[in-house]
């Protein structure tokens, strides 16, 4: 087997791994997350719905759960194939890991900066309250009761679906 298709390989299942982390993690810790976003909210003086209405929310829902573990499946045959050396994996690979760089790069973009897009969200507000809002205590209060673990898993994710996506494909270019 050569190096190439075991980098490429690598890459696929780890990023993989991820899917399956994150998405659990969001799923049983995210109405911790949540609640204590909505206290720091009330601390400052603001409702709720004021996460609501700029889009933030750690609180995964079971169709972003459902795809989320979709996607992890979805990397982990596409890695097993490679693994083997399939040409179908190969195929595949050039097919899916444009659409991971592009698609997951940028969803995952959102989490990994979530702090400056939450205080862009806030600043966008004809509401010069809501401008005013400590988004990064916001952000602090919600990753608290997250574990701490969680936040460098993140990373790596982004740093797999980006650079780990163009590295696939230049190894399977190589091959």
């Amino acid at each position: 087997m050569q190096l190439s298709t075991t980098l490429a390989a690598s890459l696929q299942l780890l990023l993989a791994a991820t899917f399956f982390v994150i998405p659990v993690v969001a799923w049983f810790r995210g109405g911790g997350a949540q609640r204590a976003a909505e206290a720091e909210m009330a601390r400052q003086g603001h409702g709720a719905e004021v996460l609501a209405r700029h889009g933030i929310a750690f609180k995964e829902k079971a169709w972003e759960f459902a795809l989320a573990l979709g996607i992890g499946v979805t990397m982990t045959a596409l890695g097993a194939l490679t693994l083997t050396g399939s040409d179908l994996g190969r195929t595949l690979s050039f097919v899916v890991e444009p659409l991971v760089l592009l698609i997951v790069g940028f969803i995952t973009a959102g989490q990994v900066f979530a702090t400056r897009y939450t205080e862009a969200a806030f600043a966008r507000s004809e509401d010069a309250a809501v401008r005013a809002i400590d988004a990064r205590a916001v952000i602090a209060a919600a990753g608290s009761a997250l574990p701490n673990w969680l936040r460098p898993v993140v990373l790596t994710r982004f740093a797999l679906a980006t650079l780990g996506s163009v590295l696939v494909l230049i190894a399977l270019i190589l091959l």
